[in-house]
């Protein structure tokens, strides 16, 4: 299945006065629930809908234990999930303490077979796909 892309016009956010340039935009066709995964899963798997959603319930709940007691998380060649925070600075060391951390971000760095399947991805122009092109 193609993944599916517009055409959109930006600014140089550095130079406001340089003229606009067109980059391509990748275009959600929709969202994917967890029910949906589990489904999946399990018509995939031996496992049946509800082992499925369970197993997802508890990846969640594991993700975020170990997570939260500064681990990162490596899911074999899938690929790996790592806290990030944002802060405010100071002028000296001392001056930096868990207050000045004003948010957690979760990062997934994908792995070999992700990064390999992205490296295959075909693409679909938008305007294309509701023409029939």
């Amino acid at each position: 299945m193609p993944i599916v892309f517009n055409k959109v016009e930006r600014a140089n956010p550095l130079d406001r006065t340089s003229p606009k340039k067109w980059y391509p935009s990748i275009k959600s066709l929709g969202q994917v629930g967890e029910s949906t995964v589990a489904k999946e899963i399990a018509d995939e798997t031996t496992l049946n809908r509800k082992e499925a959603e369970m197993a997802l319930d508890q990846l969640e709940k594991v993700l975020l234990r170990n997570l939260l007691g500064s681990n990162s998380i490596q899911l074999g060649d899938w690929g790996s999930f790592h806290l990030t925070c944002n802060g405010k600075g100071s002028a000296t060391k001392e001056g930096v303490t868990a207050v000045s951390i004003q948010n957690l971000n979760i990062r997934f760095v994908p792995g070999k077979t992700l990064k390999e399947a992205l490296k295959n991805a075909v693409f679909v122009y938008a305007e294309d796909l509701v023409s029939g092109k």
